[in-house]
């Protein structure tokens, strides 16, 4: 019989998505491959990724040929194949529904707004030489703002983790996304202490991996500040 292949995943660490799921793997202790897209060389458009995503976009995860192109079902996939403690994707249909709740919200919700105010910030300038445009980015913090008062009036309320007393991969998609704008020096959270303790809940409950995932984030902000 043929040796089992590990699982490979396609990540550029500067996207979010891309760090939810290295997190979970190293967290884990799942055996895996990383292969390195870098978007900004544009690795992500060209004809061998292209067949394998036509979407052109990161995450990517190929487990023994089959292969799966959105980070939501990649995490859930994971965490059931792979045998992963039970609190990441739980089995019992209520909890596992608040899960799939929070997910089916954050696409349009946390993901949009948090990167929005990144890609104003820092993307746009960068690639286009010009200031940032104040007006709107006032318009996408003020956005933001609302997510995160859902955030915390909807998901939190009084329990530790978004979904729940146990840590689940809707956290770590929330929480990353939440990081990316600290690419411009921004952290969102900071008039937020119960989403602070939250998030220092989730870096403590999956360690090391949590800034091994952002080191690349870290070091577009400390080059940023440098400029300054």
């Amino acid at each position: 019989m043929a040796p089992r292949r590990l699982v490979e995943v396609y990540l550029d660490l500067l996207s979010q998505p891309c760090r939810a799921v290295h997190i979970l793997l190293n967290c884990t202790k799942t055996p895996h491959t990383v292969r390195t897209v870098a978007l900004r060389k544009g690795e992500n458009r060209t004809p061998d990724f292209t067949k394998l995503n036509p979407m052109q976009k990161v995450p990517v995860m190929v487990d023994n040929g089959f292969v799966l192109t959105e980070s939501d079902a990649i995490l859930k996939y994971l965490a059931i194949k792979y045998d992963m403690p039970e609190h990441w994707y739980p089995h019992q249909p209520e909890r596992r529904a608040k899960v799939d709740e929070y997910t089916a919200w954050h696409h349009t919700n946390t993901r949009l707004h948090a990167a929005k105010v990144f890609m104003l910030e820092v993307l746009l300038s960068a690639q286009s030489g010009s200031q940032v445009d104040e007006a709107r980015l006032n318009r996408a913090l003020s956005q933001l703002d609302d997510t995160l008062d859902k955030l915390e009036s909807m998901f939190l309320r009084r329990q530790p983790f978004l979904c729940g007393d146990d840590i689940t991969v809707a956290d770590l998609l929330a929480v990353c996304e939440l990081m990316q704008p600290l690419g411009g020096g921004r952290d969102v959270l900071q008039q937020r202490p119960q989403l602070q303790r939250w998030r220092s809940r989730v870096q403590s409950a999956v360690g090391e991996s949590f800034d091994q995932a952002h080191a690349v984030l870290y070091a577009v902000r400390d080059r940023r500040k440098a400029k300054l």
